[in-house]
């Protein structure tokens, strides 16, 4: 079989050129990463998670019209992607204060917000990701005032689906952050959710106990950051109800 082209490497996933043109492979690995990659692990398993976890919510926003990067899942670990030109933004979506809003703000975590928070930060790890403002957007060109009206309808739109998923299986969606990618069909262009969406990307909390089902285990030494994440899938279905961290995780299809 011959070698695959790798396209880039980041904190958690690795990109390949993928089978046929327009198309990425993208590679869950195991890593976990906290505070820009200061700290960081190995948590075997959190690659599969993550993949099937991404793959279910992916397949579920296409359902109802909302455009993704999602083709298919290839095997455990990765999954068959269109490749897009990426914007230079992470869009968070806050729906309760926690995180830095709390930090920035002075208002207690777990505060319910008036309305969902639309934030942007630069996407740069040497910078650490700085929030910027629409004003920096448009001045230095990451994308046009109509680019960012769609940005926004699709991040809400993102979060009216996640949340009610979330909800019905207990689970409080305080935030979470997006990328979005160009695609171009001839002279036209249209935006599409991209990169993955995962416990690593949101804020999940167990809406009766608080206990918090995200990347926060990890940050803020919980407890098993893999047990977390299997306890998302196991209420969402993609893992057996009486399912339990194994260090293989055995998915269903």
């Amino acid at each position: 079989m011959a070698r695959r082209k790798k396209i880039y490497e980041g904190k958690a996933k690795i990109l390949y050129e993928g089978p046929e043109p327009g198309t990425i492979v993208q590679y869950f690995k195991d890593d976990a990463t906290a505070f820009n990659a200061e700290k960081k692990d190995v948590i075997e398993g959190k690659g599969v998670l993550n993949n099937r976890l991404s793959e279910y919510f992916m397949v579920g926003l296409n359902g109802i019209g909302v455009p993704t990067h999602f083709i298919k899942r290839l095997n455990m670990r990765e999954q068959l992607v269109r490749a897009c030109e990426i914007i230079p933004l992470e869009i968070i979506v806050r729906n309760y204060a926690a995180g830095s809003l709390s930090k920035r703000l002075g208002i207690e975590e777990g505060t319910a917000l008036p309305r969902p928070i639309v934030e942007y930060c630069y996407k740069d790890d040497k910078l650490g990701d700085p929030l910027v403002t629409e004003e920096h957007i448009g001045a230095f060109g990451w994308a046009s005032q109509q680019d960012m009206d769609d940005i926004v309808a699709l991040a809400l739109r993102v979060n009216d689906y996640m949340s009610g998923l979330m909800y019905g299986v207990g689970i409080r969606l305080v935030d979470f952050k997006i990328e979005v990618g160009r695609v171009y069909d001839g002279d036209y262009q249209r935006l599409i959710v991209a990169d993955e969406i995962s416990p690593d990307s949101c804020r999940l909390w167990d809406i009766e106990t608080g206990q918090k089902l995200d990347k926060d285990v990890f940050r803020h030494d919980l407890g098993s950051l893999a047990d977390a994440y299997t306890e998302v899938a196991r209420r969402l279905g993609v893992m057996p109800k009486q399912a339990t961290h194994m260090a293989k995780p055995k998915l269903i299809n």
